[in-house]
Order: C-alpha cells, then sequence, then structure tokens
C-alpha cells in the first residue's frame, strides 16, 4: 500500500484500519471480522483497536457477547482523517473530477468495497440524475489514469432510483455527494 499515510504511519495495519473507519464512518466492525478481513492475527487488530480507543479515535460498543468498533466522529481529528481517507482512496478526485462535472446530478454515492472503506481497486458509484454518458465515459477514462484505478458506474434516473431503493439498502453504500437544494 503505497500512498500518502504510508509516508507518516508505518504501522501497515494501522493504514488500513484508518481507511476502513474513517472512509465511512457508519461502517462498524467486529475484532475477528477485522482479522478476517486485513488477513493478520486478531491480537494484531486488537492491539491496534486498544490504542485507537484509548485516543478516543474509535469508539466501542457491547452488541452482545461481541464489542463493535467505529470512528469517533466527535473527535476534533475526525474531519482531517476523514478528508485524508477519502484522498488515499481517491475520492476527493472522483468528486472532484467526475461528479462535480456532469451537470443535472442529483445524488451520486460509492458502493461496495469502496463504501465499506477497502480498497478493491475498483471504485463503484451509483449515479442519479440526467447526464450524458458520453461526457461520464470520457471523464471516467481521464480520472482512472490519474488515480490508477478502475471506475464502473450505474446510472439511474431519479424514478429507476425510487425502484432501485431497496436494493441498495441491501448493499453497503455511502452518499458522497448531493446536489445543493435551489
Amino acid at each position: 500500500m503505497n500512498n500518502i499515510l504510508s509516508g507518516i504511519i508505518t504501522s501497515k495495519l494501522k493504514i488500513k484500519m484508518i481507511i476502513r473507519f474513517f472512509m465511512n464512518p457508519e461502517s462498524r466492525a467486529y475484532l475477528r471480522e477485522l482479522s478476517s478481513e486485513f488477513d493478520v492475527s486478531s491480537n494484531a487488530v486488537r492491539t491496534e483497536l486498544n490504542q485507537f480507543t484509548e485516543s478516543g479515535l474509535i469508539k466501542s460498543e457491547k452488541d452482545g457477547r461481541k464489542v463493535l468498533y467505529k470512528a469517533n466522529k466527535s473527535h476534533p481529528l475526525f474531519p482531517e482523517l476523514s478528508s485524508m481517507t477519502k484522498k488515499v482512496m481517491g475520492i476527493d478526485k472522483v468528486i472532484e473530477s467526475i461528479i462535480t462535472r456532469l451537470g443535472k446530478l442529483e445524488l451520486a454515492y460509492l458502493l461496495d468495497d469502496y463504501a465499506v472503506g477497502r480498497d478493491g481497486g475498483i471504485i463503484d458509484l451509483l449515479l442519479i440524475g440526467n447526464i450524458d454518458n458520453f461526457h461520464l465515459h470520457d471523464l471516467t477514462k481521464k480520472t482512472e489514469r490519474y488515480l490508477n484505478r478502475k471506475i464502473r458506474h450505474l446510472v439511474l434516473e431519479r424514478n429507476e432510483f425510487e425502484k432501485f431503493k431497496n436494493k441498495l439498502e441491501e448493499r453497503p453504500h455511502l452518499l458522497i455527494w448531493q446536489a445543493p437544494e435551489n
């Protein structure tokens, strides 16, 4: 993982955890889930979780016999860490280079891996609005070359999106852009 964070944070596991929790602050995870996802021992994950919890960056809550962890949105560093993870994952460039230039876009969502802070190498976007597909493909290709990641998109008009909403709730998703209200 060669990104901005690796120059200032030497633990690859710590970087993965920052991205996992601060990319989508609503994302929650269990110890064993993180251990499996990152393919490291549960002790290594526990050590990092304890450090993050002690510093107040991550909160824990009991869920039966398990403990769930999630980002602490009220921590003073939360806005900066969230912004940094979006830069590391390239989402800031997707928003800047594609989403804000599409015209009649109403909503934009990240789907699946990126929505929960996992870098799968493919950024899945759901775009809602009346969009010129030729312009979208042109912007997407330029942004892919810059980010060195593949971008897939699904474009729906508002009425199609209303029918799709129930299926969206079944998948990891993160609203990353919304048109300003007039």
